[in-house]
């Protein structure tokens, strides 16, 4: 598969997984079953590390994980391989546009097959209500984690994802003391409400350490 554009990302592995999953405030797939779940990148690319946090703890609890791309961008594999991250084991899903997206979304989730869906949407990022209504029950009814990568779109300038999202963070990261530290800041939860925010500190791609 030709990528037209590649991303390096940070993400935790081994025992640094099990440190963030006894200190997370909120950020585990645990939190997130059944529910429409959106994250906005926010600055310094973090987004990536955030998502792939997800995947990992998932395929650690032998939950299968879908990967729905609806641009043209696709994550950097060597970085996701060297990070714990089985690609073998990972749906990778390519479609055009945020529309397409949802509806490849639905049709995995009520096949009760996946536990995590992710759409990585860029900044295309708009698609019915009566779809996300689609999506948040079929994640409803088989506990299933939809979560959906978005970026700003100046052009467009969007605050959310819609109405129907039930979490909606930013993720932020910066480099301290050599290390990788990611933020999540949380503008959105209808069942915790606000007041909490998730922070960790990541390795580097292998490359960069």
């Amino acid at each position: 598969m030709k990528l037209q554009e590649s991303y390096k990302l940070f993400v935790t592995t081994g025992r640094e997984l099990e440190k963030k999953q006894e200190n997370s405030d909120g950020w585990v797939l645990e939190n997130m079953r059944g529910r429409l779940v959106e994250l906005r990148q926010a600055g310094v690319p973090a987004l990536l590390t955030c998502a792939f946090s997800l995947v990992l703890e998932a395929q650690q609890a032998l939950e299968p994980v879908a990967w729905i791309v609806a641009g043209d961008s696709l994550f950097y594999p060597p970085d996701v391989r060297d990070n714990g991250v089985d690609l073998r084991a990972l749906v990778v899903v390519r479609v055009h546009g945020a529309r397409n997206a949802g509806r490849a979304a639905d049709h995995l989730i009520r096949s009760g097959a996946f536990g995590l869906v992710i759409l990585d949407l860029g900044t295309d990022s708009f698609f019915p209500v009566a779809l996300q209504s689609r999506l948040v029950h079929s994640a409803t009814q088989h506990q299933a984690a939809v979560l959906c990568l978005t970026e700003e779109n100046t052009a467009e300038p969007r605050e959310s994802l819609g109405p129907l999202v039930s979490l909606r963070a930013s993720a932020h990261g910066a480099w301290k003391k050599g290390q990788w530290e990611c933020r999540l800041e949380v503008s959105r939860d209808k069942r915790r409400g606000l007041g909490w925010n998730s922070k960790e500190v990541c390795r580097g791609p292998v490359g960069m350490r």
